[in-house]
């Protein structure tokens, strides 16, 4: 569906609205997608799809996955979250999980960023080279 000039700006303008302090608020997403709903200016599917595109973006921006071999205890995790949000800020979503097919270190996942110490990565990358 092609979008007006006009339904993304005020696309733009609903979701600079909806971020407080740095950190996309959900009452104001509620608030705003209801009243546009409400009012269905012209073109508010557009602005309302638009909308929920850079909502969609800005959660997966501010959400990281931290995958690990075995449980990390809880001293790393906080060193862990402390580092992230040293570089992402405050905010962010984090997720430790386990995946034993890394057979050691750490792949971290930050929206498109993703940190690879993996022992997997790593022996991809010998094979790879020879």
């Amino acid at each position: 569906m092609k979008i007006s000039k006009q339904a993304r700006r005020e696309a733009k303008e609903l979701f600079r609205i909806s971020i407080v302090n740095g950190v996309l608020d959900e009452n104001r997403v509620r608030q705003a997608v209801s009243k546009v709903a409400e009012v269905k200016p012209r073109g508010y599917v557009g602005i309302l799809s638009h909308y929920h595109r850079l909502v969609k973006l800005e959660i997966e921006r501010r959400t990281a996955k931290v995958e690990s071999a075995v449980a990390l205890p809880p001293e790393i995790q906080s060193e862990v979250t402390n580092r992230l949000n040293k570089i992402y800020g405050q905010g962010l979503n984090i997720s430790f999980t386990q995946n034993p097919a890394l057979l050691g270190g750490l792949r971290i996942k930050v929206g498109s960023d993703v940190y690879d110490g993996s022992v997997q990565a790593r022996l991809e990358n010998l094979v790879e080279s020879f």
